[in-house]
């Protein structure tokens, strides 16, 4: 189960008889690849004890709202942050209540009220309280908002009655786990995407680069081929591994990118420029290591290609993506850029002195992002790299759909598209 590996899953366990079955879904979700943390309420330490589930989960156990230990007492949003996606299993009968009414009077609630990633309940409890109108109504008002239910099965219960109420097998629990990290906004599409710094050689030990880890682009093409695309990512020089069912080709220069990316454009619905192109190379590149002679040294420099530019410039249909990494002016630089270039969406983030959140963004698993785009644009604050992939991906994709519904209402009025509106598996 490939959709769970690297992930961060926050379990949180409520009061029922039904703990005992999380400590082999705690287990299995390490088994798969995630990586778990625990928040137990005070009714769920009374069926089983924290030490049990931290054992299992290889980390502390999480219990108390106003723990002046964890994280200077902000410990549930530094939790909201961290998690992907947050399941609930064993969900409560109180406990879906308190969630329907947006309760936050212990760390499990303020932790769910506080975060903006998908939330799953598995419930459990006895059938009279399952099938009772007050529950029933509370599961559609949660459903309404976009929380996930896994179950509950039917069968006997714990105090001997049988019918609807026990938590959802464990495999299943698994299995819709993996199925919202497989969310098919782009199902169908192709997306290229570049990523990493490249290497302008200056001499053949020496090289002009950057910082980028290229983690950032590599988190783009997992969530793409979670969200369903096909994908392609052309890389600089980065320590990573290759997402699972991601085609990858391997660069070293800005005009490598820049070949490979043409080379691989054919069928492509979506361009994501998230590598960290060099701007300069050296006008001349020497044959021999240049020696040090205790004197300055003058290299020449001239421009790199612009690859964002010249793929929108060559494929003016082509939905482009761009990326501004800035020390001041964030949204006018960025703005301006997306102008220049003629691209339909920038991602815009601090670096330097300015990102202290993200330890200067270059290299952190941490980011904050600001999309903008002609006519809307949204904050994506700090989160992991994996979790903002996630989130733009999204927003990427529904940019796409809104400009491709508006071109098909455009041809619905004129016999044909110009070849300035065609996308490059028309122009090839």
């Amino acid at each position: 189960m490939q959709r769970l590996t690297n992930k961060r899953i926050l379990l949180g366990i409520t009061g029922s008889i039904a703990v005992y079955k999380v400590a082999d879904l705690v287990r299995r979700i390490r088994d798969n690849g995630a990586e778990v943390r625990i928040v137990m309420t005070q009714g769920a330490t009374e069926f089983v004890t924290p030490m049990t589930f931290q054992a299992l989960s290889g980390h502390p156990v999480y219990q108390h709202l106003l723990d002046a230990d964890a994280e200077a007492g902000m410990g549930h949003i530094e939790l909201a942050r961290w998690a992907d996606i947050i399941l609930i299993a064993p969900a409560s009968a109180n406990f879906i209540s308190r969630l329907v009414q947006g309760r936050s009077d212990d760390l499990l609630g303020a932790i769910c009220l506080a975060s903006t990633v998908p939330l799953a309940l598995a419930p459990a409890m006895n059938t009279g309280m399952w099938n009772n109108p007050a529950t029933q109504e509370n599961i559609r008002v949660l459903q309404s908002r976009g929380v996930a239910m896994f179950g509950p099965d039917a069968g006997e219960q714990a105090c001997g009655e049988i019918g609807m109420g026990r938590l959802q097998n464990v495999d299943d629990i698994l299995l819709g786990l993996s199925e919202l990290f497989q969310r098919g906004f782009l199902t169908g599409k192709t997306v290229l995407i570049t990523a990493g710094p490249t290497q302008e050689a200056i001499d053949p030990v020496r090289y002009i680069s950057n910082h980028s880890s290229g983690k950032m682009g590599f988190s783009i093409a997992q969530a793409a081929i979670e969200a369903g695309a096909k994908v392609i990512l052309v890389s600089g020089p980065v320590l990573l591994d290759t997402p699972a069912r991601v085609r990858r080709f391997d660069v070293i220069s800005a005009q490598e990118m820049f070949d490979a990316v043409l080379a691989h454009l054919n069928g492509v619905d979506i361009f994501i420029a998230t590598a960290a192109v060099a701007d300069y190379r050296p006008a001349q590149v020497e044959t021999d290591k240049i020696k040090k002679q205790g004197q300055p040294l003058q290299l020449a420099l001239q421009p790199t290609v612009d690859i964002l530019a010249e793929v929108k410039a060559r494929y003016p249909g082509l939905f482009c993506l761009g990326f501004a990494a800035e020390t001041r002016e964030l949204e006018a630089f960025a703005r301006e850029k997306m102008q220049r270039k003629g691209i339909d969406m920038i991602a815009a983030n601090w670096v330097g002195d300015r990102a202290s959140e993200t330890d200067g963004t270059f290299g952190s698993d941490t980011n904050a992002l600001r999309l903008f785009w002609y006519d809307g644009e949204v904050e994506l604050t700090v989160a992991t790299k994996s979790k903002l992939a996630r989130q733009l991906i999204e927003h990427v994709a529904h940019c796409y759909d809104a400009r491709d519904s508006r071109v098909e209402q455009f041809q619905g009025k004129v016999v044909t598209l110009p070849d300035r509106l065609k996308r490059p598996r028309e122009l090839n």
